[in-house]
């Protein structure tokens, strides 16, 4: 069993999230950092962990919350910002 890092918070979306973790790790580290590639390989497996999460906040009845959340209090483009910034 890999570390907690390893899992998804809905144990039915982890199969995915390691695919894309495994796949991504590969690219960053033999491509992207190489400069072979600068373009992410592994999208569409991302695109499958994010609908498998999407589904599961559903199914839990957790995705009505986030979004009436965002909805009340959106981050400002300021926030956003920071956020993605490096630290200096």
């Amino acid at each position: 069993m890999g570390n907690i890092m390893s899992t998804s918070f809905a144990p039915e979306c982890t199969e995915k999230k390691t695919k894309y973790d495994d796949c991504f790790n590969k690219w960053y580290t033999e491509k992207f950092l190489q400069g072979k590639s600068m373009e992410n390989e592994c999208v569409q497996l991302w695109d499958d962990y994010i609908t498998c999460v999407n589904s599961a906040l559903a199914s839990h009845q957790i995705k009505p919350i986030l979004d009436k959340a965002r909805q009340d209090q959106p981050f400002t483009s300021e926030e956003i910002d920071s956020a993605i910034a490096p630290k200096k």
